[in-house]
């Protein structure tokens, strides 16, 4: 629901900024905590395998810079379904370089997610866009794409890493990923863009908190479905104040997207019931 909620923010400050401009400050106020207190840095500074640190880091700000300028060229609940079929990316990565079997019954939830994905980006196509998928959308689909590499990163890093490691690196290597792009677009923001960056700051920094614990001790399952809820919160945000238009097309794309994201979490987790240590499927922020 955080990530539902950074979303939406994240919509309301780039209505003037860019998205890169937003997504920069987002890690430069994320990365503070592990800055500015001595036991949250003393852990962040204790790991075990710096490149799976630095994976998890960079492909997670390239997501995220993704992510923020979807957010701002296309409206909010589009831009947050897209990053959320990251677990579809996910699972196919883990495959290659976790060496997990994936079942062949994946291939029945699958396409019913990305016919889930066509219908809704279809219901907001605009003129010249090629199966309703335009530049911005595209860019969507590559937000999730790195974010399916950074969870597999981010996988592999919590069997070893503790949370703070793990969230520092993120923020620290996403600060420095945003930072070219933002400098060339930055516009001084005003009283309420900055309220509106630092509830976007703020709201990141609780959900992403929570996800990266939460990874060790929850099945694949259950992080799975329960991240689809900010694909929920975003688009109910966005039709309610922002009056984005949910269609019947768009409704029933997102609920065979929502449906089909699930399947395949479900289906993949079969293969590693998690004990303990536990994998997890969930898309960045």
């Amino acid at each position: 629901m955080l990530f539902g909620a950074m979303a939406f923010t994240a919509k309301l400050a780039s209505a003037r900024l860019t998205g890169s401009q937003v997504a920069f400050i987002r890690f430069a106020i994320g990365l503070l905590p592990a800055l500015l207190i001595p036991r949250f840095r003393k852990q962040a500074l204790t790991f075990q395998r710096l490149d799976l640190l630095f994976y998890r880091g960079f492909f997670g700000g390239v997501a995220v810079l993704c992510y923020f300028i979807a957010i701002e060229k296309i409206s909010v609940g589009v831009a947050t379904l897209l990053n959320y079929t990251s677990p579809l990316f996910s699972g196919i990565f883990s495959m290659f370089f976790l060496h997990e079997k994936i079942s062949p019954k994946v291939l029945i939830p699958m396409p019913v997610a990305l016919a889930g994905v066509f219908l809704v980006v279809h219901a907001h196509a605009r003129p010249g866009d090629v199966l309703g998928f335009g530049m911005w959308e595209l860019v969507g689909l590559g937000s999730a794409l790195a974010s399916g590499l950074a969870v597999t990163a981010m996988r592999a890093a919590r069997r070893g890493e503790n949370s703070w490691s793990v969230y520092t690196s993120f923020c620290l290597l996403g600060t420095l990923v945003t930072a070219p792009l933002a400098i060339l677009t930055w516009k001084q923001p005003t009283f309420d863009e900055w309220f509106s960056l630092a509830a976007t700051s703020l709201f990141a920094i609780g959900a992403q908190l929570l996800l990266t614990f939460s990874l060790r001790w929850v099945d694949a399952m259950t992080v799975g479905v329960i991240s689809q809820l900010a694909v929920l919160v975003s688009l109910a945000l966005g039709a309610t104040f922002l009056d984005e238009q949910i269609t019947a097309m768009a409704a029933l794309g997102a609920a065979l997207s929502i449906g089909g994201v699930v399947g395949v979490v479900y289906v993949t987790s079969l293969a590693k019931r998690t004990v303990i240590a536990a994998d997890e499927v969930a898309p960045e922020a």
